[in-house]
């Protein structure tokens, strides 16, 4: 392909950190599902009649790669996640060859570097290589990685210069993996989003970076499921005049986010990120204690159980009891997509900087002190037209 000439080069990449993990999969055989016929877009939310637009990229259009730390193959971990009831083993054999051919483009996340520059430029590197591999005319970078423990405070998250000086020093080690992945994307140029509470981009002199390179950006930690529920009822009590009194909530779960989130430190950020938004929602004077529990036997399934406690007309009591349960990753997977779609749409509009429209997406978005789903979700679907628009009017201005 001649990938000077964007007329030429159709396919957007979608680069996942954590590639191997259980989202990363689950999206990867969605991918590919989708683009064989196999599979109806249920639950993406960029395939519905209100926001679907020509100048999003064809799912077929796609092409997968990514870093992990494991060497799992795809084809072992999807067998896996279908036994487990993620999704029929048929599809799995459905997709099977396209699974081995994104293998292909899948690396190994570099551990033996002297420097963490070294690491974030070999990390570029293989962005930019699977770029130009596939003649793609853009990449779409998309951490949806373990969440990690937040990283103690260093001068560099805030000076530049002594944040190249920690990068570029032997032996020191001051940016966590997801901050490293970061500026991977921003040094390839690629467009990025955060679907995890890790620090990723969310450090004062990273986002700068990522200002000065350009880049449309996105985050941060992906509402799936009790965190998207709660983001729809809370805007009802505060419409009908009711004043909050405690929301209560508790989540268990398993399989790899269960023995992850099992860390008190790992899981801080998670438990911050989720009440953030509630507390926007209801006011910071509500009670909102939130438990996160390891249960190994449900594997992928999470289950929610929220307690809402709430004082009516003439004091009377109002309570609300929710259960949500279901495979975590499959709601997640169409969300990441949307955000390869949409990401890619921003950067062919020439949006530089976060794109705020797609809070709707996010636990703690960037770029917006927006909250309530349905507000955010119309400001999405306005954004959508609008950026198409802007993009079907240059290509049509174009000579």
């Amino acid at each position: 392909m001649n990938t000077s000439d964007p007329s030429t080069t159709p396919d957007v990449g979608a680069w996942f950190i954590g590639a191997r993990g259980s989202l990363a999969t689950t999206a990867t055989i969605g991918i590919h599902a989708l683009a064989l016929g196999v599979a109806s877009p249920i639950g993406l939310t960029t395939e519905t009649d209100a926001v679907r637009v020509a100048e999003f990229p064809e799912i077929t259009d796609i092409v997968v790669g990514g870093h992990d730390i494991s060497t799992t193959p795809l084809e072992e971990r999807a067998e896996h996640l279908a036994a487990g009831g993620m999704f029929p083993a048929a599809l799995v054999d459905a997709v099977r060859e396209r699974l081995r051919a994104t293998e292909a483009n899948l690396r190994v996340v570099p551990t033996l570097t002297a420097t963490q520059q070294e690491e974030i430029d070999l990390l570029a590197a293989d962005i930019m290589d699977f770029r130009d591999r596939h003649g793609l005319r853009e990449v779409v970078v998309i951490d949806v990685s373990s969440t990690e423990p937040l990283p103690p405070y260093h001068p560099g998250f805030d000076d530049d210069e002594a944040l190249q000086t920690a990068l570029t020093t032997p032996g020191v080690r001051v940016l966590p993996p997801s901050s490293r992945a970061a500026l991977a994307a921003i040094a390839a140029g690629a467009a990025y989003a955060a679907f995890t509470p890790s620090a990723s981009l969310n450090l004062p002199v990273l986002r700068a970076r990522a200002e000065r390179a350009g880049i449309a950006y996105a985050g941060q930690d992906g509402k799936t499921g009790e965190t998207l529920l709660r983001t729809v009822l809370a805007p009802m009590f505060a419409a009908r005049g009711f004043r909050v009194q405690s929301w209560a909530g508790t989540n268990l779960l398993g399989g790899g986010d269960g023995a992850t989130l099992a860390d008190p430190e790992a899981v801080r950020s998670k438990l911050v990120s989720k009440n953030r938004g509630l507390h926007a929602l209801v006011g910071d004077d509500v009670v909102t204690p939130l438990h996160i529990d390891n249960v190994p036997d449900l594997g992928d399934v999470k289950t929610a159980w929220d307690h809402v406690s709430a004082t009516g007309f003439l004091g009377s009591r109002v309570t609300l009891q929710t259960t949500w349960s279901a495979y975590d990753s499959a709601l997640a997977a169409p969300l990441v997509i949307d955000l390869v779609r949409s990401l890619s749409l921003a950067t062919r509009a020439g949006h530089a900087g976060v794109v705020p429209a797609l809070g709707c997406f996010f636990k703690d978005p960037w770029g917006s002190d927006v909250h309530g789903f349905g507000e955010q979700t119309a400001q999405f679907i306005a954004w959508v037209h609008e950026t198409a628009a802007a993009v079907a009017a240059a290509r049509v201005a174009a000579p």
